[in-house]
């Protein structure tokens, strides 16, 4: 039999609350997942997730803000990546506990 898990600290409680938040917007979370294989242009994430240019520059400045992703120039482009580490935990989290069952629909 397990012990009971230690206590998660304060510190961490706040900043995985605060990740968890800003992860709760449909554009943001099709974003990462664009960016869970590797760094992308604001262009090409426009055309991965189908929304307008000033939107997804709009989402990846929360994710920015955040310390969710991070970017860096190279000549006239911006690549963005992935820099916190819960994010792709999460993803996978949203793509096994949301399945459904055979024949039923979400």
């Amino acid at each position: 039999m397990r012990g009971r898990p230690e206590p998660i600290s304060p510190t961490v409680l706040h900043h995985a609350a605060a990740v968890i938040k800003c992860l709760g917007h449909p554009l943001r979370l099709r974003l990462l997942e664009a960016m869970e294989r590797g760094e992308h242009t604001v262009s090409e994430l426009q055309a991965l997730s189908g929304a307008g240019q000033a939107t997804v520059s709009e989402q990846l400045g929360v994710l920015r803000g955040h310390g969710v992703v991070a970017a860096r120039r190279d000549g006239a482009f911006v690549y963005y990546r992935i820099t916190e580490p819960k994010v792709c935990r999460i993803l996978a989290c949203i793509r096994e506990c949301d399945v459904a069952p055979a024949g039923r629909t979400i």
